[in-house]
């Protein structure tokens, strides 16, 4: 039923090839235990007891807290799509709650260390597919996996815009900057991929398609010249682009969007350490704040 399972993600959910294969990841981790502890490869059997179980080894293996939540999150699925087909009756995650954490807390690179950044490396930067790695990252706000896969038809430099397909396949429209354009330009005059991946924007040395590996190594090699956070990856770019630009007044509502959020609560945890800006945002604007009192 796995193999079905994931056909069902691919085909009918549409979940990218990078989100599936962590559902299978998942999934094979939990066959793994179910065999060593039951006897058994079949995990559409498993009970309430074996689930309970799974979690605690995770827990004495040292295994994060959140990844234990990813691992249950991906058996919850699986079941829910068992109980969809009719193979059984009753889930065996029902009532197994996520494991309570505190978020470690995003520290986004400044603006401040951005525009060292622009200024004293990267305008000197011969390497301009590095550099585009780093400036589409931080100026669209897209993920890794997104900036792979951004396909060449889906550049729009006359209209100063890309389209970008996202999770569950959704696609969404993130406008750039005449500068962001002009360096994608240059890039497409050196660009040189192969037969086979030349629908693909971005390509490496080699002319195929960017992995999120090299993603990650680019960006983490430019951040470290620049600052001292420990954060250093693709992920806080787009961390520092929403909050940034809602630091400089962006809607919310309009930031969701380009960061391809389903919920506004994701794109709100922007804003939890700018709380004193929005503050003096509401004392200035609002028509019942206090204009002699501050919150």
């Amino acid at each position: 039923m796995l193999e079905k399972y994931l056909q069902y993600l691919q085909l009918e959910k549409r979940y990218s090839p990078h989100t599936i294969t962590s559902y299978r990841k998942d999934l094979e981790d939990f066959s793994h235990f179910y065999l060593k502890t039951e006897g058994s490869e079949d995990i559409s059997k498993a009970d309430k007891k074996t689930i309970r179980n799974f979690i605690v080894e995770l827990s004495e293996n040292h295994i994060s807290k959140r990844s234990i939540n990813r691992k249950l999150s991906s058996l919850r699925s699986f079941y829910l799509f068992l109980l969809k087909v009719g193979e059984i009756k009753v889930s065996p995650t029902e009532s197994i709650s996520s494991l309570k954490f505190y978020a470690e807390k995003q520290i986004p690179i400044s603006q401040e260390e951005m525009q060292t950044l622009s200024d004293r490396v990267l305008a000197d930067q011969p390497e301009l597919l590095e550099k585009c790695i780093i400036e589409v990252l931080y100026q669209t706000g897209m993920r890794k996996a997104e900036l792979c896969g951004l396909m060449f038809e889906d550049v729009n430099l006359n209209g100063n815009e890309l389209k970008v397909i996202g999770k569950g396949n959704k696609e969404r429209f993130i406008p750039v900057s005449h500068n962001l354009s002009d360096l994608l330009r240059s890039y497409m005059e050196v660009r040189k991929p192969d037969s086979q991946h030349q629908s693909y924007f971005f390509v490496n040395q080699k002319g195929k398609k960017l992995n999120e590996k090299f993603v990650y190594v680019v960006v983490n090699k430019y951040l470290s010249l620049v600052t001292t956070k420990e954060k250093r990856s693709p992920h806080i770019l787009r961390h520092s682009f929403a909050t940034h630009v809602l630091d400089n007044g962006a809607e919310i509502s309009k930031v969701k969007k380009i960061l391809g959020h389903s919920s506004l609560a994701s794109t709100q945890v922007y804003t939890n350490a700018n709380i004193e800006q929005l503050k003096k945002v509401f004392n200035q604007a609002h028509p019942r704040a206090s204009k002699k009192e501050e919150l």
